[in-house]
């Protein structure tokens, strides 16, 4: 299963709910908060959703 890393660059202030939610299911909890996760179809679905808030690398 391919890793990737993922990294929260935006703030979740000002969001709507869903999106937070999604930033703590990914297991972020700040700006610069890294995590690696396999490269699922629901782990890219909920990267999808807060795509303008994270970065994704290939690990």
């Amino acid at each position: 299963m391919e890793k990737i890393k993922v990294k929260q660059v935006r703030s979740s202030i000002k969001r709507i709910n869903k999106q937070k939610l999604v930033l703590t299911s990914l297991g972020l909890r700040g700006i610069g908060k890294e995590v690696i996760h396999n490269a699922t179809p629901s782990i890219l679905g909920m990267i999808d959703k807060v795509k303008h808030l994270v970065t994704v690398t290939k690990v």
